[in-house]
């Protein structure tokens, strides 16, 4: 028998005004007919869902990305040379719980769909964020992904006693650029800025473990052949700040 079936021999109620749902086969959002409140079905039963409205735009998304492009650990030149392909706008869904653990509250995000999209096992629900989703929420063109993961398969494995349970979509900024021939994919979470990356250009280590040596060595000489190697080491000095200077700029 099929959840949907199920769930609507034992009787399902709106979450809100209590007034009885009716539930077809197959469906997993049913909408109350008497309060219009949008209601998540899974096999652990029914109850509201949430969304986080978008704080950065298509723009900010790209500035955003443009920035960490810049960061430390990329490749020197991938700033200029990233070329966005696609920049998808979309609400990815999430299951909240939150568990009493000796009388501490914790809440953990996990995904409540099958993705290969880095980052979605590291979400943060932000504080006092989330709306409730029914018909007066507007999506504003963002497509929103429906789950295909039922929430009962995460409760058997989670600690503590649950307090409250939920779908969440959450707000995502998706984009897939090249850089030197080659794919790859961030994302930008819609609600704080913050981006994830599983793979990513990064910037050429070689030329400072090659300066890190060669430095070693020099300073190893002169300290051989004291007092003129305290001379010798003011100009060696030099010249591996100037190197690093160089390779930090170029490469």
């Amino acid at each position: 028998m099929h959840v949907a079936e199920e769930l609507a021999l034992a009787g399902i109620k709106c979450t809100k005004c209590g007034a009885p749902i009716e539930i077809d086969p197959g469906v997993r959002i049913a909408k109350c007919k008497y309060c219009d409140s949008q209601i998540f079905i899974d096999k652990s039963g029914a109850g509201f869902f949430y969304i986080i409205p978008f704080m950065l735009n298509a723009s900010q998304a790209q500035s955003t990305f443009k920035r960490w492009t810049a960061g430390s650990k990329m490749a020197k030149d991938l700033e200029s040379q990233a070329h966005i392909s696609v920049l998808r706008q979309s609400y990815f869904p999430v299951y909240m719980f939150k568990r009493d653990l000796g009388g501490r509250e914790q809440v953990q995000v996990l995904p409540a769909r099958s993705t290969t999209l880095p980052g979605m096992r590291n979400l943060k629900i932000p504080p006092g964020d989330l709306k409730v989703f029914d018909q007066k929420f507007s999506v504003e063109g963002a497509e929103v992904i429906q789950p295909d993961m039922d929430m009962i398969a995460y409760l058997n494995t989670l600690p503590g006693k649950p307090l409250e349970q939920a779908l969440v979509y959450f707000p995502t900024w998706v984009i897939e650029y090249a850089y030197k021939e080659r794919k790859y994919k961030a994302v930008v979470d819609g609600s704080s800025g913050e981006i994830f990356a599983t793979d990513y250009p990064p910037r050429q280590a070689a030329p400072y473990i090659a300066i890190g040596a060669i430095s070693f060595v020099l300073f190893a000489i002169e300290g051989f052949i004291f007092p003129w190697g305290l001379i010798a080491a003011v100009p060696t000095a030099i010249a591996i700040f100037a190197a690093g200077y160089y390779v930090a700029k170029n490469m």
